[in-house]
């Protein structure tokens, strides 16, 4: 991977701790409801993060390859592409042994144009994530008033999924 940005796909993403949605709040809002495993790799030359996904919706199981290159607390080059469940397992080889596989429920909300993206996760029963991708990093963005934001952690890189699969941040919210 290299670190040129011209015509690079970027994810421009702001990040919220939550605290935990009621399950039938999410259930009446969400559109999709996503099993998500992540399996971080062990890094290689030009990427911040490499990963495959596992993506289990009702209808799908997909796999995906991704490596990511930080360039602002809310920019990244993005660079995925879908994968076979052979690829997967293939990959799964190469797994940076420091860290844990990352499993979590996403729940799909549309809203003011955008999706909001709700991880949940299964070592939290009082907090979750709730993720918005953006056209740019000057556009706002409202949330609805039944999530519950304790703070913003878009800068917060002990918030990352990288970076849970290492360590677990349990101060209290």
């Amino acid at each position: 991977m290299t670190n040129d940005t011209s015509a690079a796909p970027l994810e421009i993403e702001r990040k919220f701790l939550i605290r935990m949605p009621d399950a039938e709040t999410l259930r009446r809002n969400a559109v999709e409801r996503i099993e998500i495993v992540q399996i971080y790799l062990v890094l290689t030359d030009g990427a911040d993060s490499r990963r495959i996904r596992r993506s289990r919706t009702a209808e799908a199981e997909r796999f995906y390859y991704t490596e990511k290159v930080r360039l602002t607390d809310m920019t990244r080059i993005e660079r995925e592409r879908e994968i076979t469940a052979a690829e997967w397992d293939e990959l799964s080889a190469q797994a940076d042994p420091r860290r844990r596989p990352v499993e979590k429920t996403r729940w799909c909300v549309p809203w003011g144009g955008h999706t909001l993206e709700i991880d949940v996760f299964p070592f939290w029963d009082d907090r979750a994530f709730c993720e918005i991708e953006l056209a740019a990093e000057d556009e706002t963005a409202a949330l609805p008033d039944w999530i519950r934001v304790v703070r913003e952690v878009t800068a917060d890189r002990r918030y990352t999924n990288y970076s849970l699969a290492l360590h677990i941040p349990e101060e209290s919210i």
